[in-house]
């Protein structure tokens, strides 16, 4: 490797630690969701209807378990755009209390605010350490996030359920988040 930077074959084997063979990783065009997602194994699709800060709406679910780990990418159209904030508030803390109690109080968020997320302080990267309802140990490295389109706005939910923090994996799936 003579003529590379050191920092290259280093930023080589931080790359390659997210795509172990365990992880297959594929990009999927989710029409319905304005966005293509990477993910690292062969995509379930499902749709209910929830209530998001007492408003019913239709959600959509894309995701897969790979590896000892579950990716998942839920999103909705949100029936009134000034509901925004309280939707995204809301929904993170619907997840954070499926993990159980003390996981909201000990979430560490980041703001997150890529390229075409509206600029929101709800639109936030988390990671909580907490359970499952079997009792065993959960990390939650999770995204929300909002986009216009048009006059309408559009709720996102990116997340790597894994028994132990999963860093690179999760870096890999969130940059391949690309909305259209």
């Amino acid at each position: 490797m003579s003529g590379l930077p050191v920092q290259v074959p280093a930023c080589l084997a931080l790359v390659l630690a997210g795509c172990s063979p365990a992880l297959n990783w594929r990009s999927v065009p989710v029409p319905d969701g304005a966005i293509t997602i990477t993910l690292p194994c062969k995509p379930d699709h499902a749709t209910r209807t929830v209530e998001l800060a007492g408003v019913p709406a239709e959600m959509s679910m894309t995701g897969c378990d790979a590896d000892g780990a579950t990716f998942a990418v839920s999103h909705l159209l949100l029936a009134d755009p000034a509901q925004m904030g309280a939707a995204l508030t809301h929904w993170r803390a619907a997840v954070l209390a499926n993990l159980g109690p003390g996981a909201a109080a000990q979430a560490v968020d980041a703001p997150y605010a890529p390229a075409g997320v509206l600029p929101v302080p709800q639109s936030v990267r988390t990671t909580v350490q907490g359970q499952r309802p079997d009792g065993k140990a959960v990390t939650a490295q999770a995204l929300w996030f909002a986009r216009a389109l048009g006059p309408q706005v559009r709720l996102y939910h990116a997340v790597v359920y894994a028994p132990t923090p999963r860093p690179e994996a999760a870096d890999t799936f969130f940059a391949g988040l690309a909305l259209q």
